[in-house]
């Protein structure tokens, strides 16, 4: 009983003392001017900070979708793009045909590895999403790798901040040929190597994926050209400053050539 009675009295001074505090309140806005506008301001501030960080966690979800609904559309416009180049390539054939040996799935990364020689990537497709083992990587500014394991719903990827990963490469999109490789030590870098030393080229210049991989599509634009050296006396080695932030990767496409089979099949009859 005695614990009763003291929780109603501390609930009843409670009452009295918020009825005291609102009285004082009234008094004193109603007092002069000077309170009223003091006594705004400080209900204003409070709005306003509650306000603000109720839409502070509003813009972080809202942001989080527009994201998302920009890699859609970007995933959507990049394909575009690739049909109309490819049919420019050949005038004779439709766009959709030209692009059909491709599949383009949109992926999003689960888990990526960037502190190794040996570096990964996790994304959110399988093989329900048709997804293969040897299937590329690439987003509209790099290619990020290629699928090397394949569960149901889950894909592991070789990222191209691999020592052991080679993409085949051209300066410009009817320039020589190389092997672009990381360079081991920037997230940004690369190297391209076998150019011809009496090829000519131009620091800034643009370095595409050359389409001679039965991986990857032609012309995705990889990096700039930047410094270069005589390697043996025969070819360059250029230093690649690459287009993509593997830092910030989030979307990735994946990218299935349905005639690698019949490709690898002929090259291993050889």
């Amino acid at each position: 009983m005695a614990g009763k009675l003291k929780i109603f009295t501390l609930i009843l001074n409670a009452a009295i003392f918020i009825a005291l505090e609102i009285a004082a309140l009234s008094m004193l806005r109603s007092n002069g001017m000077l309170q009223d506008t003091w006594i705004m301001k400080g209900s204003h501030a409070f709005y306003a900070t509650v306000w603000g960080a109720t839409e502070e966690i509003r813009y972080y979800f809202s942001l989080r979708r527009e994201n998302e609904r920009l890699a859609e559309e970007n995933f959507r416009m990049a394909g575009i793009i690739r049909e109309y180049e490819s049919a420019g390539r050949d005038s004779s054939a439709t766009a959709e045909d030209s692009t059909g040996k491709y599949v383009y799935t949109l992926a999003d990364i689960v888990k990526v590895s960037n502190n190794s020689q040996h570096n990964y990537i996790i994304v959110n497709k399988g093989s329900e999403d048709g997804v293969t083992l040897q299937s590329g990587i690439i987003t509209g500014q790099g290619v990020i790798g290629i699928i090397d394991a394949v569960s149901r719903h889950y894909s592991y990827g070789i990222s191209f901040k691999n020592t052991g990963m080679t993409v085949s490469a051209r300066i410009g999109k009817d320039g020589p040929v190389g092997s672009l490789v990381w360079d081991g030590i920037h997230s940004d870098g690369a190297l391209l190597n076998e150019i011809p030393h009496h090829i000519p080229f131009e620091p800034g210049d643009t370095v595409y994926t050359s389409g001679f991989s039965s991986i990857f599509p032609p012309d995705i634009p990889l990096g700039t050209a930047g410094e270069s050296r005589i390697v043996n006396g025969a070819t360059y080695e250029i230093q690649i400053k690459l287009f993509e932030d593997f830092k910030a990767l989030r979307h990735v496409t994946i990218v299935r050539n349905t005639g690698k089979e019949e490709i690898d099949s002929l090259v291993s009859q050889q």
